[in-house]
């Protein structure tokens, strides 16, 4: 019998957060058979190389995160495919509050979201996630969805640069309710930290309207470029 669930995790020059990640996820998963760990990587820096020291599949990629994600899809044997980012760490019972979701009806959805980061800022970015809105919806929170559904609505749209998390949940809602998990997903604050709690959120929030406002994704990749370091 095959997997149950498949977590395919994006990595692009993710050398210095590789390890931790999987790290965490084998030790969760141990002892398991329905569950398997994809790593979809490009870049070229070591992350292969580490990847291939734990128990995962390392598939190479072309590099953008959409066209990384459908590749670890096309590797994947789980009946359930959860997408994770290479710097978040989901809860200790992920893999069955996943699997209890789907069960009970719900085909697609994802967890709540805390920073590494005790700020209040921080955790107050956080704490929006638990919202059903657009606006509070974003990759780090990862993404679990039934095969079935990914295939019927095409994967993600390997055109896209920026926004592509956000886009297949468009795509999603137009069919059915969007799951939110009450457990929350602990992500790296590195971007914030490079780049300033307040401006670094101003950036996103700007991002998020200007794909509302049906900005071209060059235009969106290139202010992306320009404004996060």
């Amino acid at each position: 019998m095959g997997p149950e669930l498949s977590i395919i995790i994006p990595a692009w020059n993710e050398e210095d957060m590789i390890a931790c990640t999987l790290g965490t996820l084998c030790s969760a998963i141990a002892g398991r058979n329905d569950i398997e760990i994809i790593v979809s990587v490009s870049g070229d820096d070591r992350t292969a190389g580490i990847a291939s020291a734990f128990p995962v599949v390392v598939c190479l990629s072309e590099t953008g995160r959409a066209v990384q994600m459908n590749a670890g899809a096309a590797e994947a044997s789980g009946r359930i495919l959860y997408f994770l980012h290479a710097d978040t760490i989901p809860p200790a019972t992920f893999c069955d509050d996943i699997l209890e979701a789907v069960r009970a009806g719900h085909p697609a959805g994802c967890f709540r979201m805390e920073f590494d980061d005790p700020h209040w800022i921080m955790q107050l970015y956080g704490w929006f996630t638990q919202f059903p809105l657009s606006i509070c919806r974003g990759g780090d929170q990862s993404l679990f969805i039934t095969r079935q559904l990914f295939t019927e609505i095409g994967g993600f749209d390997s055109s896209m640069q920026v926004m592509e998390d956000i886009e297949i949940i468009d795509r999603i809602e137009r069919r059915m309710p969007f799951h939110i998990l009450d457990r929350k997903v602990t992500t790296s604050s590195r971007k914030y930290q490079d780049n300033g709690m307040i401006r670094l959120q101003a950036v996103f929030g700007m991002i998020h309207l200007m794909y509302a406002l049906g900005y071209r994704q060059e235009e969106l990749r290139d202010f992306y470029r320009d404004t996060i370091s």
